[in-house]
């Protein structure tokens, strides 16, 4: 007896660690950059930054310096803080876009996998339609009728990451509708909205959160591609996108104009991925099953 408490004890302590080793130290890194960057955009107005859209065409392409901790762009403004007013719109439209897909995809994907029939019919029959749509397409010509804003952008990516959060809260729910605790609810006479809010709702969240930070890394790259097409934030606005478009002009006399704004892009991206990627592996049931 007392050596099955005794390993009863060594799991339940040993349990915990096994699960901060799984977080690693690259969940630990990206974390980090993730705060950072966030702090930074979030904090943009109040740091001793110089403006982003004054130009000064006798300081064009200049090297690092005290007054020009990067440099200056094509247009002599301060490389520096056009970075971070751009990582303040580069994280709006990637943050705000994949909350709208998931509230209405999220909605949409619980509701077909719950009621199913003609409802669950209509509601993939909508998503296969809008997916099959060109997105470029759709972005053009949503641009073209309401103009170029941050807002505009925002509701075009954010309608167009529906169809997946609505496949992935389908999916969860699913597989969660003909549990027991679902069923017993049902036979002591719960309604549906009480099975949806207090029995699916709760275990379907924690997959669409894991997924929503693998939609914002998603939306970040759509953005900053949107940007360097030119159908992005309108100028002088900054964005990640549009620095690249413009810094590749000058690839030849001053690369860093392309690539400080493409490391960032890529850092960024790379830790949504890891934290995105760890969550969705903690939150997934099938890696608990036996």
């Amino acid at each position: 007896m007392a050596t099955l408490e005794l390993s009863i004890q060594d799991e339940a302590v040993s349990t915990p660690v096994r699960g901060r080793r799984k977080l690693g130290v690259l969940f630990w890194l990206a974390s980090g950059w993730l705060v950072i960057i966030l702090a930074l955009a979030i904090l943009a107005p109040v740091l001793p930054l110089q403006s982003p859209v004054d130009m000064d065409m006798l300081e064009r392409r200049a090297g690092f310096s005290g007054e020009h901790w990067l440099g200056t762009d094509g247009l002599g403004r301060d490389e520096l803080a056009r970075l971070i007013f751009g990582a303040r719109v580069s994280l709006t439209v990637g943050l705000i876009a994949p909350m709208i897909s998931l509230v209405f995809g999220g909605a949409l994907g619980l509701f077909a996998g719950y009621f199913r029939g003609r409802f669950e019919t209509l509601v993939v029959g909508s998503m296969d339609v809008l997916l099959a749509f060109p997105p470029l397409i759709f972005a053009l010509a949503v641009t073209a009728y309401l103009g170029q804003s941050v807002p505009n952008l925002t509701v075009i990516l954010g309608v167009l990451g529906i169809p997946a959060f609505m496949r992935v809260a389908r999916a969860a729910t699913l597989t969660l509708a003909r549990r027991e605790f679902v069923i017993a609810a049902e036979a002591l006479g719960a309604s549906h909205a009480r099975i949806i809010l207090r029995e699916l709702l709760p275990n379907v969240i924690l997959p669409l959160l894991a997924f929503f930070l693998l939609g914002v890394a998603v939306t970040i790259v759509v953005e900053g591609a949107l940007s360097f097409l030119g159908l992005g934030v309108p100028p002088p606005m900054a964005s990640w996108g549009s620095m690249i478009g413009e810094g590749r002009e000058s690839l030849d006399v001053a690369p860093r104009l392309a690539f400080l704004p493409a490391a960032a892009l890529f850092l960024t991206v790379l830790a949504f991925n890891l934290v995105g990627d760890t969550l969705r592996a903690l939150t997934d049931p099938r890696q608990g099953a036996l």
